[in-house]
């Protein structure tokens, strides 16, 4: 009959990990002199180590089993509803913020106008994973067009980067609408597998096609963006980016927000839940999923163009199949849907492994450690998309708006 007890359960787990891990772990063979060496203690941490995690992980699982405490409320939830709260924690924010360059070195400064492109690329894909419900993997690619199209523009015509702006948010547009196009009537696992393939398409192009992106040479020399003419130095156009980006961020939250409260965002939504019973509501699925591709494209697009004047170098290895894997995480860490979230996960997963380099190592073990107990213990990420309902109490009442 198997044991109940958490305490048994978990030092039986150690001993089987010890007997698992014994031959790595324990004996090491010196070549030198000619003889095995018993690491004894290393014996004793694995299985002191696996009775802890165990302990930890039953002890999690079981709290999740029993749910949220009534009336908890999580802390951002607690911050937006309170106006007390609220209005300081805005000001602090801004605050920082905008002292930010000027308390830190330029290193920083770059750590966090990096972090600041996340975000922005992690917003443009919550609008096609989030709120439409479709899994891209090939999102890489649109940050790539933008990039490339003011590098190869800027090289052959000398066009400035306040031009290329615009020029980079059409054509991340011009080829989400081409990816969007041939992917109408996929979902789920199909989708994700075409538009994987159409990222590495493109980076095989720009790799291979020497005569056009130069190759894996890149292009170098991208100028950085100007200030009416005004030569900047080095660390002078680091805090212009940095004001730039912030800037960027804000005007992307505001646009963001507003389609998810449109009718088009609704669209969305409806898509996510059931795309026929979206269908036979009227909506046209056609013009939704290209619409969320287009927007989606159109700020990677942008960023692309940024990202190429703030290196002043691009090639194709910038942008491998990674990137893409790092912002979906960006956007399922953060919980898709949610602005605030998703901020806050670009935060996390950009800045956290900088400052973990004393952790070299073992960064990226900590990486999917933390994404796998998230997955586990809140798959609706770190702060969860609130959705609007309505409730109607009776013909003599109004409906009521909530937040659900």
């Amino acid at each position: 009959m198997k044991n109940k007890n958490p305490i048994v359960q978990s030092l039986l787990i150690s001993l089987w990990f010890v007997f698992l891990t014994f031959p790595v772990m324990v004996i090491r063979v010196n070549t030198v002199e000619d003889v095995v060496e018993w690491r004894w203690w290393n014996m004793l941490w694995v299985a002191v180590g696996a009775f802890l995690l165990s302990f930890l992980w039953r002890y999690l699982l079981a709290r999740k089993a029993r749910g949220p405490r009534a009336g908890s409320m999580p802390i951002a939830q607690r911050i937006a509803g309170n106006r007390k709260l609220l209005v300081p924690f805005l000001a602090g924010l801004a605050a920082f913020v905008v002292v930010f360059p000027l308390l830190f070195s330029a290193y920083q400064v770059n750590i966090m106008i990096t972090a600041l492109i996340y975000v922005v690329l992690g917003l443009g894909l919550n609008i096609v994973v989030g709120l439409a419900g479709l899994l891209d993997l090939g999102y890489v690619a649109f940050y790539a067009v933008g990039a490339y199209s003011y590098a190869l523009l800027n090289h052959h015509f000398g066009l400035g980067f306040w031009l290329a702006i615009p020029v980079g948010m059409a054509m991340g547009a011009l080829f989400g609408i081409l990816l969007g196009i041939p992917v109408l009537r996929l979902r789920g696992d199909y989708l994700a597998i075409v538009t994987l393939g159409f990222g590495e398409i493109i980076r095989l192009v720009l790799e291979n096609w020497n005569a056009f992106s130069f190759g894996p040479s890149g292009i170098a020399n991208i100028p950085r963006p100007g200030l009416f003419g005004i030569e900047l130095s080095l660390h002078q156009a680091t805090i212009y980016l940095y004001y730039l980006m912030i800037a960027l961020v804000l005007f992307t939250v505001f646009v963001v927000n507003r389609l998810q409260n449109s009718r088009l965002g609704r669209s969305w939504l409806a898509l996510k839940e059931d795309d026929i019973a979206c269908q036979a509501m009227g909506i046209d699925r056609m013009k939704t999923k290209l619409a969320a591709f287009a927007l989606g494209a159109t700020w990677a697009g942008m960023v692309g163009v940024i990202f190429a004047a703030k290196t002043t170098f691009i090639n194709p290895a910038s942008f491998t199949l990674w990137e893409s894997i790092i912002i979906l995480s960006i956007v399922v860490f953060g919980g898709m849907g949610s602005i605030t979230g998703v901020i806050l996960g670009a935060l996390v997963l950009i800045l956290l492994p900088e400052y973990l380099r004393a952790f070299s190592e073992y960064r990226m073990i900590l990486f999917g450690a933390t994404m796998v107990l998230m997955m586990v213990f809140r798959p609706q990420g770190l702060i969860a998309n609130v959705r609007r309902r309505y409730e109607y109490h009776g013909p003599d009442e109004e409906p009521q708006a909530e937040r659900a």
